[in-house]
């Protein structure tokens, strides 16, 4: 506890000194941003630690939430600048018309969904899924994941048994043997995994499905503002390099920050790819996401969206053009 006091006192002192000498060069922007405690938002917490927005002229205000979908919400409700989200939420919103952009993707994963289910459930293969209870969050990367899986062997949603919840209901509801599994993230993924201890069994595919995390605004936002926007990323790419060369240390302020056991962040850390970055995976993703939704009749829609239309490249493309790969 000790250690936890000191180290707070020196990152807030910290922030201090660089606000101070990033006002003795103008005053600063304030903007609010809504994110989340989950490993995805790594970047933004460090840059949040080490006074990087500072240092960039912002002054943030955080507003957390438990998972990218609300985070994004506030977004669409003008309660937030700057959003952090998973592509699936960002898909249903553009679909729903919402005028929102994505800046650049923070954290990308092909391992981060997962199902987690009780052995004693019967459950030690995929198709061992069928006819059992299974938790998934409505309209995030879980869901789409789980159609994902389950196509890939030979299932439907109607072989099993869907039970909506929340991410932070999942491991109350697998252990009370509520549901057989949870299609989910981390860090509820993980952690559901630990307590099932031997009678947990962790069903993944690699190569069904890539999450991205990403930064997103409204287009309004960003029209009015692109200096903010640029000022905003090139922290990120701060806190980029810093989690590149300091994981360990990267690690003690997600634990500080987000009050998760950091040996619980230091077993899920290497899951994740910590960049700032605008690729085509992205794109083929939210297309992927598309065809699912439509399929699946849970959109009006029947147009598939110009999604480039939805990206806004040009501040990462002026400050590190090498992370911008798109198709244009």
């Amino acid at each position: 506890m000790r250690s936890i006091f000191f180290t707070l006192l020196f990152i807030a002192a910290l922030v201090v000194c660089r606000e101070t000498s990033a006002r003795e060069t103008g005053p600063l922007q304030n903007i609010t941003v809504s994110f989340t405690f989950q490993p995805e938002c790594t970047l933004f917490h460090v840059a949040l630690a080490k006074g990087y927005f500072v240092e960039e002229g912002l002054r943030v205000q955080p507003l957390m939430h438990t998972y990218g979908k609300n985070a994004l919400q506030s977004v669409l409700d003008h309660k937030a600048d700057f959003a952090t989200a998973g592509e699936t939420p960002i898909m249903f919103n553009v679909l729903k018309g919402e005028k929102i952009l994505v800046v650049a993707n923070i954290g990308a994963s092909a391992t981060n969904n997962a199902i987690v289910a009780r052995r004693d459930s019967g459950i030690a293969a995929p198709g061992d899924l069928k006819g059992k209870r299974i938790g998934y969050t409505p309209g995030t990367t879980g869901d789409f994941f789980l159609d994902s899986l389950l196509t890939a062997n030979g299932l439907t949603r109607m072989d099993i048994q869907p039970v909506a919840l929340a991410p932070e209901e999942m491991l109350d509801a697998v252990m009370a043997k509520k549901v057989d599994a949870a299609a989910t993230w981390n860090y509820p993924l993980t952690q559901t995994f630990r307590q099932l201890g031997s009678n947990g069994i962790l069903i993944q595919d690699r190569d069904i499905y890539t999450e991205t995390f990403n930064i997103v605004a409204q287009q309004d936002f960003i029209s009015k503002n692109p200096e903010t926007v640029s000022r905003f990323l090139r922290a990120l790419i701060k806190a980029e390099d810093f989690v590149a060369r300091n994981p360990d240390e990267a690690q003690t302020m997600m634990s500080i920050a987000t009050k998760v056991d950091k040996n619980l962040i230091h077993d899920v850390w290497n899951v994740f790819d910590y960049r700032v970055v605008l690729d085509q995976a992205l794109l083929v993703t939210l297309e992927d996401e598309t065809r699912w939704a439509m399929k699946k009749k849970l959109t009006e829609q029947t147009i598939m969206p110009d999604y480039l239309s939805f990206i806004y490249p040009d501040s990462l493309m002026a400050i590190k053009p090498e992370a911008v790969k798109l198709n244009r």
